[in-house]
């Protein structure tokens, strides 16, 4: 039987908080332990603050290279700016610094065809700024993966996934970048000043 932290329990939420604020918990009850209790439990409830300690270590391993999330608001602004043209020579720029090579679609179904030790995988990104992406759109590009026998399929959007989305992405596997692998992956480029669309 496989264990799951449940979404909101206090560690899960910490998973996904900065580093730092579960070593400030560790750090507190670890003082108000030494500070109030008295010397026959004084170890004991030191050592409460342990598990704050291996959750900082874990967040912080999986937050290493990531951008701050003011800087993933910071580009998800920039970028929702953008216009087409100017947002897909970033991606395009973006791409190339990967080691990709990169030809632009020439159907409404997908908008970059990437190739990198042999694996090809189509990106479908137009659609960046919709309000909402549903299972419609993803269906388009999976059935070009399927037609372009392509290895991966990589959907772009700011908007969450529909209901019906996010589990047909899963079942297909198609990744999703989403406002944080955008500012992960355009990260250090250098971004246009917004045209309008």
């Amino acid at each position: 039987m496989k264990l799951k932290m449940a979404k909101n329990s206090l560690f899960a939420i910490l998973l996904r908080s900065r580093w730092w604020i579960s070593l400030l918990i560790g750090l507190l009850l670890t003082l108000i332990s030494v500070a109030l209790l008295p010397d026959e439990v004084r170890v004991v409830g030191a050592l409460s603050g342990l598990p704050f300690f291996v959750i900082a270590i874990v967040a912080a391993i999986r937050q290493w290279g990531r951008p701050s999330p003011e800087r993933v608001a910071q580009i998800q602004d920039a970028i929702a700016a953008l216009s087409w043209p100017a947002f897909a020579n970033l991606l395009e720029q973006a791409f190339v610094r990967e080691g990709h090579t990169v030809q632009r679609g020439k159907t409404e179904d997908f908008d970059f065809e990437l190739e990198r030790q042999g694996r090809r995988t189509l990106v479908s990104a137009r659609r960046w700024k919709s309000a909402r992406t549903g299972v419609e759109n993803l269906r388009a590009l999976q059935a070009a993966r399927e037609a372009r026998t392509a290895d991966e399929a990589l959907y772009i959007g700011l908007a969450p996934l529909s209901e019906q989305a996010q589990p047909y992405a899963t079942a297909q596997g198609i990744q999703v970048w989403q406002a944080e692998e955008l500012a992960l992956a355009l990260h250090d480029l250098a971004l246009p000043k917004a045209t309008g669309r």
